[in-house]
């Protein structure tokens, strides 16, 4: 089955790439290796804002992982052309706005981690970070950067 296959089989529709908010660019290739900037959380097209441990719940932030998971694929797919061609998503990097006492930072990425692992299969098994931050641009409640090998 063909990623597009599974995209549709999951409801899901990758939307284009945002265009970035400070001096960056959206993703590097370098090689085989794809390098994509940090993706904020959004939600009805606007960050979305919230600390986790302090206005949001540890599902909520999972639900944002999720969406960032959506429009990385969306980056991913403008930055190869064929999401069929990606050999393996190498590592993802998290950060999660929380307080200093939340300590669920890896179950907030799971949200993406377990849509790369749906989408991809073995080849969305993936090493990554998650940590906890004061702040995130815009008051966004999750960041993840992706790393991506092509085949």
């Amino acid at each position: 089955m063909s990623i597009y296959d599974k995209l549709n089989q999951l409801n899901i529709t990758l939307p284009p790439v945002a265009i970035p908010a400070a001096a960056y660019v959206p993703f590097v290739q370098t090689g085989k290796l794809v390098f994509l900037s940090g993706h904020i959380a959004k939600k009805d097209g606007q960050a979305w804002v919230g600390q986790l441990g302090k206005n949001m719940a540890t599902l909520e932030g999972k639900a944002a992982a999720r969406a960032i998971a959506i429009d990385l694929m969306g980056t991913l797919h403008a930055a190869v052309g064929d999401l069929n061609k990606v050999k393996r998503i190498v590592k993802l990097m998290s950060l999660v706005n929380s307080t200093g006492d939340f300590t669920e930072q890896h179950l907030v990425t799971n949200g993406a981690s377990e849509l790369f692992g749906e989408v991809f299969g073995d080849k969305g098994a993936h090493a990554r970070s998650a940590f906890g931050v004061a702040q995130i641009p815009m008051g966004a409640c999750v960041e993840i950067e992706l790393i991506a090998e092509l085949e």
